[in-house]
């Protein structure tokens, strides 16, 4: 429960981070610094939890992937969301629904190996639950912990 309010806190300061354009300056960044917050990048992998087969990813199967692929690749921290999710499948077309879980990062956006853990973490999951895709969205923003 004391990740709730860290979450907290980290939203308000990402909505008040938005990236300048040309028609309104910098006012996110000076909201930003005024934060004392840094450029970042927060990133959301979405994940299935039904196999094609229409077996279940067990809890245990869940962890295990967690603790195996993506907290090695990001221990500085992250959240796990649970989520029901919906998706049209490429081939049938048909549409469904199932329990997915939702992994939010908030990573420095200079980071050079960023695409390459993120790549990692996506392969992984397709090849271990026979997943046709892993959604990623990456949004910018300015961050403080």
């Amino acid at each position: 429960m004391r990740a709730a309010p860290s979450l907290l806190a980290a939203s308000l300061t990402l909505a008040a981070c938005a990236p300048a354009t040309p028609d309104r300056p910098a006012t996110g960044a000076l909201a930003c610094a005024r934060f004392g917050a840094r450029p970042g990048i927060e990133i959301s992998l979405l994940f299935g939890l039904t196999r094609p087969d229409g077996r279940p990813v067990t809890d245990a199967q869940w962890h295990d992937f967690l603790a195996r692929s993506v907290t090695p690749r990001f221990p500085d921290g992250l959240s796990v969301f649970q989520a029901s999710g919906q998706w049209r499948d490429r081939t049938s077309q048909q549409i469904t629904s199932e329990p997915s879980r939702i992994v939010w990062i908030a990573a420095e956006a200079d980071t050079p190996d960023l695409a390459t853990r993120l790549d990692a973490i996506r392969a992984d999951y397709r090849h271990a639950f026979q997943q046709q895709s892993i959604g990623l969205v990456i949004h910018p923003n300015c961050q403080t912990f």
